[in-house]
């Protein structure tokens, strides 16, 4: 008999057979739940929370609960600043460099990071590249370090040259 019915559908017997379980655990399954869950739907609707309502609203910090966010005039740079230990009134601006002024295949990490853009990370993947891969023999040759795209290249270029010597 199933296989007369596969061949009609289109289905293998397996796939047949697959779903033929599947049915009836899925109708198994709604009679159970029709017969057995009553009891507990019925505990379930009738859970009753106010001793926790309670409890939270007389806790110290239901005033904080109804007042509204946007009554609290707040000044955010202040208390940023009050868990930030850093000192943002220092100067921190690299130092200035000049157009031209450091050589891609003799400048130190220090150097490096005085370019715009340029972190430690960078500076030493370019540093990096330059042992393993030999001196750069053009600008370009600065897309290959990860860490810079084009849009950095633009930026250090004009305070970069390439000498070989």
């Amino acid at each position: 008999m199933l296989t007369k019915i596969s061949r009609k559908i289109g289905f293998t017997l397996t796939e047949i057979k697959v779903i033929l379980f599947l049915i009836i655990v899925f109708v198994l399954g709604l009679i159970l739940e029709y017969f057995l869950a009553d009891d507990h739907r019925a505990r379930i609707l009738s859970a009753d929370y106010s001793l926790q309502d309670s409890l939270f609203l007389s806790s110290e910090n239901a005033d904080i609960t109804n007042s509204k966010l946007s009554d609290k005039v707040v000044d955010s740079k202040s208390e940023v600043l009050d868990f930030n230990n850093s000192d943002f009134q220092e100067n921190k601006s690299p130092e200035h460099i000049t157009e031209k002024s450091i050589n891609l295949n003799t400048a130190e990490v220090s150097e490096l990071i005085s370019l715009p853009g340029v972190g430690e990370k960078t500076a030493l993947a370019i540093i990096d590249y330059r042992i393993n891969i030999g001196k750069f023999r053009n600008l370009n040759d600065l897309l290959n370090v990860k860490g810079i795209g084009n849009s950095k290249l633009n930026k250090i270029k004009k305070y970069i040259y390439i000498d070989d010597k």
